[in-house]
């Protein structure tokens, strides 16, 4: 056994690479190597002899296990100081120009929003995208043979042969989030619904999924005049401008009466739109007092509460702001787009600061 372990501890000290200990290993302690031999002899061997004989064989094999461990510890230590040494990086010089990403004009706008209207007191309420009819339209006093609800206009989703539940839809708006903000939280109620809409529509200002922002407010005393203030508060903080002027024309909403459609006086002097200034109207969003039937399905009693609501494109107001020109360049992925109007990803839209760089 002496010479065995002295045998195997030299060769497991010289070997160079792991092949070298493997083949050491195999040839030891394997299931043919010579320690394993020996160990089978063990039932040869008389009671007394095996009492010394086993202890003696177990602890060789013990012995050039942690050998072989250790000398493969060693290898990989050296191999690794090799390769450190290979491949040694002086840090102190300069690191690579990386190109910083950018926020898109539809996420800046929408934060530029919420902005505005958080110091107005309006909470956001979020709802899915995937509604149910009653929600994207019942509830909202739109009639079953309104337009809106062609399937020329309305992404419908699959529904199996024969099923007869109320089908859902793609919702063509935001305004189910006001229904779902009242149904949870009751009045008085005060906020902004925004987020991705969908419409089967496809042009240089129309697109089949888009952005909306609507806004709801719910109190018992709510006017005309109360909607009328948000609204120039808004864009005056939009848009960047001390003085504006909204000129409201009668419309028809299902779910408001009276509904009104807002314009802003501006001009478009050298192609570049400044508002608050010239001669030129410019419609920018929809508004009008929340319908009794709205209220009533939202389960807010319209003898008691009355609101005002409205709706605007973040899409659309984002072009108008930064001067892009084509509503479906949005989505196409253009890198070289994004970099011209995009973001830096610390330009956090604020009142106190500015919202736009």
């Amino acid at each position: 056994m002496d010479d065995i372990r002295r045998k195997y501890i030299a060769e497991i000290s010289a070997a160079s690479d792991e092949a070298a200990l493997e083949a050491l290993r195999v040839a030891a302690i394997g299931k043919k190597g010579e320690v394993s031999l020996m160990m089978r002899e063990l039932g040869k061997m008389s009671p007394e002899e095996r009492q010394t004989a086993g202890p003696a064989l177990n602890a060789l094999k013990d012995e050039i296990t942690a050998a072989l461990a250790a000398r493969k510890s060693a290898l990989a230590d050296a191999a690794l100081e090799e390769r450190l040494a290979a491949e040694w990086l002086d840090v102190t010089l300069p690191g690579r120009p990386r190109s910083a990403g950018s926020i898109h004009p539809v996420s800046q706008v929408t934060e530029e929003v919420i902005a505005i209207f958080a110091d107005m007191g309006f909470s956001v309420a979020e709802g899915p995208q995937v509604e149910s009819d009653w929600h994207n339209f019942d509830a909202l006093n739109i009639p079953s043979h309104h337009p809106a609800r062609a399937e020329m206009d309305t992404f419908y989703m699959a529904r199996a042969e024969g099923d007869e539940r109320p089908p859902h839809v793609l919702r063509t708006h935001t305004s189910p989030v006001q229904i779902r903000a009242m149904e949870r939280a009751g009045a008085p109620l005060r906020v902004i619904c925004p987020g991705r809409v969908y419409r089967a529509d496809y042009d240089q200002t129309h697109t089949p999924m888009f952005h909306q922002v609507e806004g709801l407010a719910v109190d018992r005393d709510i006017s005309m005049a109360n909607l009328k203030w948000v609204l120039e508060e808004f864009v005056k903080a939009f848009f960047e401008v001390d003085e504006v002027e909204l000129r409201f024309r009668a419309s028809h909403f299902p779910f408001t009466e009276p509904s009104a459609e807002v314009d802003i006086r501006c001009s478009w002097e050298g192609g570049q739109l400044k508002v608050g200034e010239g001669d030129d109207w410019l419609e920018i969003l929809g508004s009008g007092m929340v319908h009794p039937k709205v209220l009533a399905a939202g389960g807010i009693d319209p003898e008691q509460w009355q609101g005002f609501a409205f709706g605007v494109g973040i899409d659309r107001i984002a072009m108008l702001k930064y001067g892009i020109p084509d509503l479906r360049a949005f989505f196409e992925s253009d890198l070289r787009w994004l970099r011209h109007y995009g973001f830096a990803a610390l330009d956090q839209p604020a009142l106190h600061s500015g919202l736009s760089r």
